[in-house]
């Protein structure tokens, strides 16, 4: 129930239906305006403003969505319902327009991609018809501007033509006769044909009219022209005349027989044309939203109102609004707003009664997005004054009128909205009789939004659970209202400071302020200092609370930065332990090799033994790891490793630079042969450039070569050969003679020294593109020479070019298997694996 019939012009919706109907764009979406009605349906509520989601989407998105050519057509099709009739030729263009256009709006909401972009929109176009075979047949019947095409008919073709042919025909014959009569003076020089009553004719002036035979059709307003039909052309304009006749005829005969074919469909085309009025419809709501920054809620079917931000979309066009904060639920379902006059208590009052009004008739509202809103079956209002004469009704009386219709059907789905509650009478009995209604919509469960300056309907809000206070703020020391709703307490009239404000005499203050009693006028100060600090205590609050979310905040993130060091403290140590395991492995297996070497030489037992207790020691240091100990446990434990690995650093240089020593006192080859330019092959004698142990090349591809060195056998590359001159017999019974086999020791001891200074991982970062390369090279020489499978090179990964270079390289040489990126965990695309052959 909406109470009184003239509640649209009370709350001002009529001016937002204005609104919406200047924003339609045919008369089909103004008079579908015009039945916009309030409706309690949630789901047809929900609808409606799904549809204006929808709307908006397609009209910000820039989609090619048309929106023109909405001709209303349903008159022209309930008049050719009529045996007999027919549409004229603009009627059948507005048709085939109006028809297109439904046509593409229907293609493009129930495309298959838009399925759930415009699911409510769909729901439109479900008994919608395109007709494209009509709109087919009155684009052949009709040329580009709408009038029949010559080829409509051959008849119609045939008059067309000879009408051409007619009017050509007389043109030129008047064209002569105008020039003639000008070399005679008779006519102005600038005088040209003109069209009168259907028929060509001439401009003269009267005194001449008499020298141009012919036929006079009108004369001008002033009366110094005339229009004369030349003799000559007058037969000729006749059958012109007689043509347009014919060409009328076939015209009306076309435009029947198209008649008859549209008829069977008029009836059911009248449905796409109730289409076009509700797209044109949904538009202009999109529109009206846009404009008045507003958005469709979700609705839920329980009678609440919680709105944040809510703004009066009429009075923001013409002031600067101040958003109010409303809630109504089950637990406060009446709220009673006290406060100064010209306060904004009524329009507080009209904004709620304006958007649940224009929620409930589908319309965006404007407010904030974590706003909830609800339902109502009865909205109920008494705002301004209904007094009448009438009927003889004073201001109270209408009053009371109203009161006795919202007691008659109120209940828990109404919502009422009163201004100015008990007034227009005596305060002590209007104040009475106002608590006692008030009572009775308490006990009726209703809600309601109710404006007063009675104390007596303040207390009962303090004193009864479902009802609250509410005031409209007051700035004391600028004396202005803020405009603001604060729900909870009570608001003050300041009658005596806005007296004082307007300037009435200070002696009348007094005797007012004598009159009321001093306690009034100061408990009135005092609430308003209450609640000043109250405001104040509660931002305090407020601050405080946004400080412990801040600190929790920063809390939570610390724990979870603490968190993430932890587990990269793990993952780091136990990179460490596996790297370290590595080693082991390696280590293991190269001393392995060693011994057994050691063994076929028939090295001395101790020092088997030592190499083995090194073993073992490097083993249980990386054994000792543990990747859950504290952080300086482990560091201890590094350090510990790291001190042993100086410590066997150190002995093998000590033997490295024994066994320089002993090297250098070795005999010098012959420098000459070094420089000898002809190609190794396969027998030739060869030794190492810059080493003395001397072998014989068993194969060679032209680049890398297999050597044997004594009864070792190695792969190289040729270009770190050199040709050396085959040993006298002297000098190889002398090493046959050795107990210990000179030779093989001595090229022993040169694997031993590139063994203890290589190193599986090569770091090339900071250096040149071809340094880079160089280094990588003689790197996988020396890996190939002491027989390493695997190895890794650090090149970082920067721009990639000194990876992209070294990887180059490592396609052509011969002696690598394969190569890949290390594992994530480990270096990633920054270290290559080489595999080796």
């Amino acid at each position: 129930m909406l109470y009184p019939n003239n509640i649209e012009e009370k709350i001002g919706f009529h001016q937002i239906r204005q609104m919406l109907t200047e924003r339609t764009i045919s008369q089909l979406g103004a008079d579908r305006v015009g039945t916009m009605e309030f409706t309690t349906d949630v789901d047809l509520i929900k609808r409606w403003l799904r549809q204006c989601s929808e709307m908006r989407y397609i009209l910000s998105s820039g989609m090619n969505f048309p929106l023109q050519y909405f001709y209303d057509m349903r008159p022209s099709l309930a008049r050719l319902r009529i045996e007999g009739t027919h549409l004229e030729e603009e009627e059948l263009h507005h048709l085939r327009l109006s028809l297109d256009t439904v046509a593409r709006i229907v293609t493009i909401i129930t495309h298959e991609d838009s399925e759930e972009l415009f699911s409510c929109l769909r729901e439109l176009a479900d008994d919608v018809g395109a007709y494209p075979q009509i709109v087919r047949r009155l684009d052949v019947l009709l040329d580009k501007y709408g009038r029949l095409a010559d080829s409509a008919s051959p008849e119609l073709q045939r008059i067309r033509r000879e009408k051409h042919r007619a009017e050509s025909t007389i043109s030129h014959t008047l064209n002569s006769i105008l020039r003639r009569a000008q070399s005679e003076g008779l006519v102005d020089k600038d005088a040209a044909p003109t069209m009168r009553d259907g028929r060509l004719v001439l401009p003269v002036a009267p005194a001449l009219k008499r020298r141009i035979a012919g036929v006079v059709h009108d004369e001008s307003a002033s009366g110094r022209t005339i229009y004369i039909e030349p003799a000559e052309v007058v037969e000729a304009n006749n059958r012109i005349r007689a043509l347009e006749a014919d060409e009328r005829r076939e015209t009306l005969r076309i435009l029947r027989e198209v008649a008859d074919e549209l008829r069977p469909y008029a009836e059911d085309m009248k449905q796409s044309y109730v289409f076009l009025a509700e797209i044109d419809y949904i538009q202009a709501r999109a529109r009206l939203a846009e404009a008045m920054k507003a958005y469709e809620p979700e609705v839920s079917d329980t009678t609440q109102i919680d709105w944040i931000q809510a703004r009066h979309p009429l009075l923001e066009r013409v002031t600067k609004v101040v958003p109010l904060d409303i809630t109504l639920t089950k637990d406060a379902r009446l709220l009673v707003i006290s406060g100064p006059n010209a306060g904004g208590k009524s329009v507080c009052l009209k904004t709620v009664g304006l958007l649940q009004y224009m929620l409930q008739c589908g319309l965006s509202v404007p407010m904030s997005e974590r706003s909830h809103v609800g339902i109502f079956e009865n909205i109920m209002i008494d705002i301004g004054d209904e007094q009448s004469i009438e009927n003889e009704l004073s201001t109270y009386s209408s009053h009371l009128t109203n009161m006795r219709q919202m007691l008659r059907h109120q209940n828990e789905r109404t919502l009422l909205l009163i201004d100015e509650f008990g007034g227009g009478t005596e305060p002590q009995i209007g104040g009475a009789i106002a608590e006692a209604i008030l009572k009775q919509f308490w006990s009726g469960g209703t809600f309601g939004v109710i404006t007063t300056h009675y104390n007596n309907l303040k207390l009962f809000a303090d004193e009864h659970k479902g009802v609250v206070n509410g005031a409209m703020m007051y700035d004391r020391q600028q004396m202005q209202p803020l405009f603001m709703l604060n729900i909870g307490h009570a608001g003050s009239s300041f009658a005596v400071e806005i007296a004082r404000k307007t300037g009435l005499p200070s002696e009348v203050i007094r005797d007012a302020e004598e009159i009321v009693g001093k306690d009034y006028i100061h408990s009135d100060k005092y609430l308003q200092d209450i609640l000043r600090d109250k405001r104040y205590w509660e931002s305090k609050r407020q601050g405080i609370h946004q400080h412990e979310r801040t600190l929790q905040e920063r809390i939570a993130h610390y724990e979870r930065e603490v968190e993430q060091l932890e587990r990269s403290r793990k993952e780091i140590i136990a990179k460490a332990k596996a790297e370290a395991e590595e080693l082991l492995r390696e280590s293991n297996r190269r001393i392995e090799k060693t011994i057994s070497e050691i063994r076929e030489q028939q090295a001395e037992r101790e020092q088997t033994k030592r190499i083995r207790e090194e073993l073992t020691a490097f083993r249980d240091d990386v054994a000792t790891v543990d990747t859950t100990s504290k952080d300086e446990a482990i560091e201890k434990k590094i350090r510990q490793i790291e001190l042993r690995r100086k410590r066997k650093q150190e002995r093998a240089e000590k033997r490295k630079t024994e066994s320089a020593k002993a090297g250098s006192a070795q005999p010098q080859r012959n420098s000459q042969l070094s420089t000898l330019n002809t190609e190794l092959s396969k027998g030739d004698t060869v030794r190492i450039k810059g080493l003395n142990s001397i072998g014989r090349i068993e194969q060679t591809d032209g680049r890398m070569a297999t050597v044997i060195f004594g009864e070792m056998r190695t792969k190289l590359k040729v270009d770190r050969l050199e040709r050396a001159e085959k040993e006298k017999p002297q000098q190889a019974y002398a090493a046959l003679a050795s107990p210990a086999r000179t030779e093989a020791k001595l090229t022993r001891q040169t694997i031993d020294e590139h063994t203890s200074r290589f190193r599986q991982d090569l770091d090339v970062r900071g250096m040149r593109t071809d340094e880079a390369v160089n280094a990588v090279m003689h790197f996988v020489d020396d890996a190939v020479l002491v027989g390493v499978d695997r190895v890794r090179i650090l090149h970082g990964t920067g721009a990639g070019i000194l990876r992209q270079f070294i990887r180059q390289y490592l396609n052509t040489a011969t002696g690598v298997r394969t190569f890949r990126d290390e594992h994530i965990q480990f270096g990633g695309a920054g270290i290559t694996v080489v595999e080796l052959i």
